[in-house]
C-alpha cells in the first residue's frame, strides 16, 4: 500500500509498482484548458487519473488497463478514493477501445511501457506493462489523434533517448509540443526522462525546462517539492 495525502493506492495486484514517473506525470500534466474529461491510457494502479482528480474539477475521469489484475486493483483504489463518482476503469486494449470511440478527451494521459529492447523476463504481466511492443508509440500517438478535443492536451512521460522520435511521430499526427520538461535524478546525471506535452496547435515558442529531482539522496529541490508536495505525506 502507497499513501498519499488524499488517497490511498493498493498495488498488490499490479506488475506495475507506484513510481516517480507516474507521479511526475500525474503532477506535471498541464490542465490550463480546464478539462471536462480525461483519459488515462495504461492506468496500472490508477495513480494517475487519481493525482489528475485531485488536481482538477474534470468531472469524467476515464482509464483503460489491459491486465485483468490492474484493472481490478484500479477500479478498487478508485472506488476507495474521495473522487470514486468521477473515476471509471474499462477493461480493453487499446485498439479495443479505439474501434468504436464514444468521446472525446480535453486531456490523454499515458505513462505507456517503453523497454524496447530484445530481452524480457520470465513474469509476463510486468512484461506486459513495461515492454513497448504491448503498446507502440505510434498506436498511442493514433490514439491520441482521434480521442483528443479539439483544444485537448496529451501528455507523457517517456525516455529522453525516445523524445526525438516521439516528437516526429506525433507531428505526423499534427501534434505539435506545447511543453517539454526533462528531468534528471541530481544535478551531475544525465537526462532520464522526458515529460511532453501536445496539442492540435503549433507554436514556436513553446516551454522548454529542466527538473532535478533530489541533489543528494532523499534531499529533494525545492522544484520537485512545489510539483509534489499536494500529493507526497513527507513533502
Amino acid at each position: 500500500m502507497f499513501s498519499f495525502k488524499k488517497f490511498v493506492i493498493e498495488q498488490n495486484r499490479c506488475a506495475m509498482k507506484v513510481g516517480t514517473d507516474g507521479v511526475l506525470l500525474g503532477a506535471w500534466a498541464p490542465i490550463q484548458n480546464n478539462p471536462f474529461s480525461i483519459l488515462d491510457i495504461g492506468t496500472g494502479t490508477g495513480i494517475i487519473a487519481l493525482m489528475l482528480a485531485q488536481r482538477s474539477a474534470a468531472q469524467q475521469i476515464d482509464a483503460l488497463e489491459i491486465d485483468e489484475a490492474a484493472y481490478e486493483q484500479a477500479t478498487d483504489n478508485f472506488e476507495n478514493s474521495p473522487w470514486n463518482d468521477r473515476l471509471f476503469c474499462f477493461h480493453a486494449g487499446l485498439d479495443e477501445f479505439i474501434d468504436e470511440p464514444e468521446d472525446e478527451y480535453d486531456l490523454i494521459v499515458s505513462n505507456p511501457p517503453f523497454y524496447s529492447e530484445d530481452y524480457k523476463s520470465n513474469d509476463d504481466q510486468r512484461d506486459l506493462a513495461r515492454f513497448q511492443d504491448a503498446m507502440p508509440f505510434e498506436d498511442l500517438i493514433e490514439a491520441a489523434d482521434l480521442l483528443l478535443s479539439e483544444n485537448g492536451i496529451f501528455s507523457v512521460i517517456i525516455p529522453s533517448k525516445e523524445e526525438e522520435k516521439f516528437v516526429a511521430l506525433a507531428k505526423e499526427y499534427e501534434l505539435y509540443p506545447l511543453k517539454i520538461t526533462h528531468v534528471k535524478g541530481t544535478p551531475s546525471t544525465e537526462i532520464k526522462r522526458s515529460l511532453l506535452a501536445f496539442s492540435r496547435n503549433e507554436i514556436s515558442n513553446y516551454s522548454i525546462d529542466e527538473l532535478i529531482i533530489e541533489t543528494s539522496r532523499h534531499i529533494y529541490t525545492p522544484e520537485y517539492i512545489e510539483l509534489t508536495k499536494d500529493f507526497y505525506i513527507k513533502m
